[in-house]
């Protein structure tokens, strides 16, 4: 009876070996539980990471030629100033950018009075400016100015704006109701000659400037002058 249960044990043992030994020699394409059962899945799976990451940087160059892009756009905003300065843009003269002097004209009516002066502006600032227009005029009020004594202009000429560089200049005529006579004068109209020992003058947005002659006092008639807008050429 022992023999009989070893020998059943030992074909138990030798069906299971045989078992084992029939799995063992299957290909992992023989059947589908072994395909299912194996571990390519992992493998599979990493391949598509992979993919995953290669394309990012793939993705990249667009973004860089859009900034690229971009980049090709900002260079003609900061061209503006440029073509600004070539223009001869420039602000207006402040009143403390600017200097006067007068001297008498040597173009000027026959008589013995002042006849005509040029005024010259000039540009003592560090900086490029612009005057413009037809010059207002007065006879100073020694050194008051509720006391000075307006003169009627007459404007001639087309007023431009006038850019002067540190340093430029520009310059006014004005041209009076002359003197006659001998001594103090007379006047054609009647009138009794004025003299003024100093005018001032002014343009507009540059302030006002008294000046004097280098070469005597300003004496007209009628409180009447003529004057010419300001110019980069110097009158004579």
């Amino acid at each position: 009876m022992h023999h009989r249960n070893t020998i059943r044990l030992a074909a138990s043992a030798t069906a299971v070996i045989a078992a084992a030994l029939s799995l063992t020699a299957c290909g992992p394409g023989d059947g589908d539980g072994a395909a299912k059962t194996s571990s390519p899945t992992p493998a599979a799976t990493t391949p598509s990471r992979t993919a995953s990451t290669t394309a990012s940087p793939t993705a990249t160059p667009p973004s860089a030629s859009g900034s690229s892009g971009g980049t090709s756009t900002a260079p003609s905003a900061a061209a503006s100033p440029a073509s600004d300065t070539s223009s001869g843009t420039a602000p207006a003269c402040s009143p403390s950018a600017v200097e006067a002097t007068a001297s008498q004209a040597a173009d000027r009516p026959d008589g013995t009075g002042t006849g005509a002066a040029i005024v010259e502006f000039t540009n003592v600032s560090g900086h490029a400016c612009v005057l413009r227009g037809h010059p207002s005029v007065g006879g100073a009020g020694n050194g008051s100015p509720e006391h000075n004594i307006p003169l009627k202009v007459t404007a001639v000429g087309t007023a431009s704006p006038v850019r002067l560089a540190p340093g430029g200049k520009a310059w006014v005529k004005l041209t009076f109701h002359q003197v006659q006579g001998e001594g103090d004068g007379y006047c054609v109209s009647g009138a009794k000659p004025a003299v003024y020992p100093t005018l001032v003058v002014g343009l507009p947005g540059a302030g006002a400037h008294q000046v004097a002659l280098s070469d005597g006092e300003f004496a007209e008639c009628d409180n009447t002058v003529t004057a010419t807008a300001v110019s980069a050429a110097k009158p004579s």
